[in-house]
């Protein structure tokens, strides 16, 4: 396995540092809000936001896009959740859930110099994205680009995640990987979700959570709980696997531009991280979680 050069471990970094400003969407009482309002009930409100910029698909499509959920849990809310609200209204209540949390989090800065540059920055990095065999990506790219410049980078920032999460999928499957086991292994990185809220959350039993351990204990990825040393270098080059098929943006953007991005977006990354403070969902190094 040839590692990652500096270029690009500092997009990968970039990347994950930028992560917040686009997932805080899926724990901000906005969102629950703004779906409630359209008629979208509560357990189906995850599903109905990101699948909506993909149109009225079907339980099918989810799951596989989707990846780690178990697709008997994705097809309790897809299709059905179409009758209650058409994509288009969930796409823009989410936009105005969106708008809401950004200024309670932001403040002031919600106007500054440096959401302006963000934006401009990050929607640059987006003119490197491209939608081939990208189907999450290509539905959100397919979006209107908002106005006001914190929404563009809000836009940009879930373009990106996107892009970067179709591209994990390839990763994902090239290893081996079933969903389940995927979001085991990350689970056991201790860097993603607890496993009662990944079990919960994603619809898996505990007796299939144990059934995809002893498939991974026996290809030697796992150890118990823990992943094998070979486990370990399966999810790091799972990791960097993923970070080569997402350069495109990094590229446009140059070294120069993704060095500046990093600096002008932390703190507004920062400011945002409040959203996960959820008791029991994630492990206790990361506020956040990718697909598995």
């Amino acid at each position: 396995m040839i590692a990652l050069n500096p270029d690009e471990s500092a997009a990968a970094t970039l990347a994950k540092r930028l992560e917040p400003l686009h997932s805080m969407i899926y724990f901000v009482p906005e969102v629950g809000e703004e779906l409630k309002e359209i008629g979208v009930r509560p357990r189906d409100q995850y599903f109905a936001q990101r699948a909506a910029p993909m149109g009225a698909v079907g339980p099918g499509l989810v799951a596989a896009t989707f990846f780690n959920f178990n697709p008997a849990l994705v097809a309790r809310t897809v299709p059905g959740v179409w009758s209650s609200a058409s994509p288009g209204d969930i796409v823009n209540a989410r936009l105005r859930a969106a708008d809401r949390a950004l200024r309670r989090f932001l403040g002031d800065a919600v106007s500054s110099a440096a959401v302006d540059e963000a934006a401009t920055l990050v929607r640059r990095a987006c003119e490197g994205a491209t939608p081939e065999d990208r189907p999450l990506y290509a539905g959100h790219a397919d979006l209107p680009w908002p106005e006001e410049p914190y929404l563009v980078l809000w836009h940009a920032v879930t373009l990106l995640r996107e892009h970067r999460g179709d591209a994990h999928l390839h990763a994902l499957t090239s290893a081996g990987l079933s969903g389940i086991e995927a979001l085991v292994t990350h689970v056991a990185t201790g860097t993603g979700f607890t496993v009662a809220f990944a079990q919960q959350s994603r619809g898996w039993s505990p007796e299939q959570w144990a059934d995809a351990k002893t498939s991974l204990a026996e290809r030697g990825l796992m150890d118990g709980d823990s992943l094998t040393p070979q486990g370990q270098a399966l999810r790091e080059e799972i990791e960097d696997h993923t970070t080569r098929m997402s350069l495109g943006p990094w590229r446009r953007l140059g070294a120069d531009g993704v060095a500046r991005l990093a600096e002008v977006s932390a703190p507004l990354s920062k400011a945002v991280l409040p959203a996960f403070a959820i008791d029991g969902v994630f492990a206790p190094r990361s506020p956040r979680a990718r697909q598995g």
